[in-house]
């Protein structure tokens, strides 16, 4: 995001706008995510790094990968962040499983990007514009909140922005907002790790 400053009028009747870009401070930020393997364990140990908060949602009989700000979610908060199988199917074009654990899972995504003001995934990019597996709730849910969504593509080896119709390359993106969200595939491979400790020293440093 930007802020805009109205400078002195330059004649009557005309102003000049500056814009001044906003950057965040690690002690101002919070990292929601969901503590699971892979992706989300790697936001969890950058964001520890610099000393932003972290808040894990997650629930009952999870495994957790990381400890550090765990937040277990009731029964009634679940139910909150409850979404219909079938609608995430047919939005997804693929089927899910119908478990509790599946259930449980998206449930949590759904507290990450509600709490979340960007959206930062590492995953896969499918032709139809979705991101592969369970994570590609969370990217779907951020296009339907109009919320700024990054994916790290670990096939393509690189950053994608979705601008509302498809993913577009992104370069070297920047943590703007203070309260973001980082989730992604458990199977983070090593330029995905790469990535995620890129952004966080691109944003921070």
């Amino acid at each position: 995001p930007f802020r805009t400053t109205l400078a002195t009028a330059t004649r009557p009747g005309r102003f000049r706008v500056r814009y001044e870009e906003i950057v965040v401070k690690p002690e101002d930020c919070i990292l929601y995510s969901g503590a699971a393997n892979g992706a989300e364990a790697g936001f969890g140990a950058a964001a520890e790094r610099y000393g932003i908060d972290e808040v894990n949602f997650t629930f009952e009989g999870h495994n957790d990968a990381r400890r550090r700000g765990i937040r277990v979610l009731t029964h009634e908060e679940l139910e909150h962040g409850d979404v219909s199988l079938s609608y995430v199917s047919k939005l997804m074009h693929r089927a899910y499983p119908d478990t509790p654990l599946f259930k449980r899972v998206l449930q949590t995504i759904y507290f990450q990007v509600n709490h979340g003001q960007e959206i930062y995934v590492v995953g896969k990019i499918l032709a139809d514009q979705t991101v592969k597996g369970g994570t590609g709730w969370g990217a779907e849910f951020a296009k339907l909140c109009n919320k700024p969504l990054f994916v790290f593509d670990q096939d393509r080896d690189g950053w994608f922005q979705w601008s509302g119709e498809s993913f577009d390359p992104a370069k070297d993106p920047v943590i703007r907002h203070p309260h973001f969200c980082g989730t992604g595939t458990r199977f983070l491979s090593e330029n995905g790790a790469l990535a995620i400790d890129a952004l966080f020293d691109r944003s921070f440093r």
